[in-house]
């Protein structure tokens, strides 16, 4: 009886097995044989799982969003706009496999960095771009102590090999310090023995926006580029382009006047369309939409403080003054938009002299930390001042 009883319950857990999927069935199987126990319940959540990744493995995986300014940046160095002469040099360069040290400078939003990335991807491509670059940024420490370490344990690997299309690679790796010029002058001359050590294995690529503050002796081992402002044709032809793509709606008048406050800052203007369009959600981007995106103080409000000014009278001045605070505008965007109404404005070269002369101040004062308001009432009534004399 017992024997029998023994024969029904094989046949019923064999039965179970072969309903099973083939995998569990003869895991289930063997760990039955060994005396283990498996839960039912553990592999029916198995199963699902391998359902829903096979279901979702079948459907389109949903672009992730990526700013605009990353997603268009050159990705080779022939799409880098407006820089002929650094784009010469580096395909040049790029022919024969062979780069010396580099020293990028000019204002922001230029294509400094975009630069030197897509010269880096087309010598090592895709697949060693990670292995062969390091790139080190403002926000990064880049004090003496990571120069001497990190910069120089990276420079000292040595690196040989193809690429997987069978082009040329290079035998060297690309150390990239953006922002050069906020290094400390030890760490600087820390990294020019480096430099100079380690020339067989690594090239270095130092990018700033003041060249007068990098020492001496990094520049003359590097070669120079100068990266100019981008021209208003450039930026307009470039922002139309991602409008086009991006199915932006934006009037003629809106495109220059974004290139107008971005002044000569691709980035910038990028960024400024990107919020815009998604700031009126598909509607047409006017001048008062950018105005209000950068931060930008409208022509009427400065006409005001200019009319408050000429009008004499210190209260309302003062009333004007506070109500442009208030609004939240920034003091140094009111002294940068000033200084552009001063320079067209009908005065004398002394009026004007003074007045810049106040600016210069003011702005020095509250890149200090000076109060606003303050500031904003000292400048203004030099500005009365001098309009007080036109009358």
């Amino acid at each position: 009886m017992v024997l029998i009883l023994k024969m029904v319950l094989i046949k019923a857990f064999f039965f179970f097995f072969s309903c099973l999927a083939p995998d569990q069935g003869e895991v289930t199987m063997q760990a039955f044989l060994k005396g283990t126990s498996i839960s039912t319940k553990s592999l029916l959540t198995k199963d699902r799982g391998v359902a829903a990744t096979a279901g979702s493995s079948g459907e389109n995986k949903k672009a992730k969003p990526v700013p605009w300014v990353e997603k268009y940046r050159p990705k080779c160095v022939d799409e880098v706009a407006f820089q002929e002469e650094v784009v010469a040099v580096l395909k040049k360069s790029l022919e024969g496999a062979d780069l010396p040290n580099l020293l990028f400078y000019g204002p922001p939003g230029t294509g400094k960095t975009s630069t030197i990335l897509a010269a880096a991807r087309e010598l090592f491509g895709p697949e060693l771009f990670r292995l062969r670059v390091l790139e080190l940024n403002a926000s990064d420490e880049r004090g003496i102590q990571v120069v001497r370490e990190k910069v120089k344990n990276f420079a000292q690997l040595t690196v040989s090999g193809s690429r997987s299309d069978g082009k040329p690679c290079p035998p060297f790796k690309i150390v990239i310090l953006d922002e050069a010029d906020s290094m400390t002058s030890a760490a600087q001359a820390a990294l020019r023995r480096t430099m100079e050590k380690e020339s067989k294995t690594t090239r270095f690529c130092l990018i700033c926006n003041y060249v007068s503050r990098i020492i001496e002796p990094l520049t003359s081992r590097c070669s120079k580029f100068r990266f100019k402002p981008l021209s208003d044709k450039i930026q307009q032809q470039r922002l139309l382009d991602i409008a086009e793509k991006e199915n932006v709606k934006i009037s003629d008048e809106g495109i220059a006047y974004l290139v107008k406050v971005s002044e000569g800052d691709l980035r910038k203007a990028i960024t400024f369309l990107q919020s815009a369009t998604r700031l009126t959600g598909g509607k047409e981007i006017t001048e008062r939409v950018i105005t209000d995106i950068a931060g930008v103080i409208p022509a009427e409000k400065m006409d005001g403080v200019f009319a408050a000014c000429q009008s004499g009278s210190f209260d309302k001045l003062e009333a004007v003054v506070k109500d442009l605070i208030d609004e939240g505008h920034a003091a140094t965007q009111f002294v940068s938009q000033l200084h552009d109404v001063v320079v067209e404005n009908n005065l004398s070269d002394k009026q004007k002299s003074i007045i810049t002369e106040k600016l210069a101040e003011v702005d020095k004062c509250l890149a200090d930390g000076a109060d606003e308001h303050l500031q904003l009432i000292s400048l203004c009534a030099t500005v009365m001042q001098q309009l007080s004399q036109n009358c």
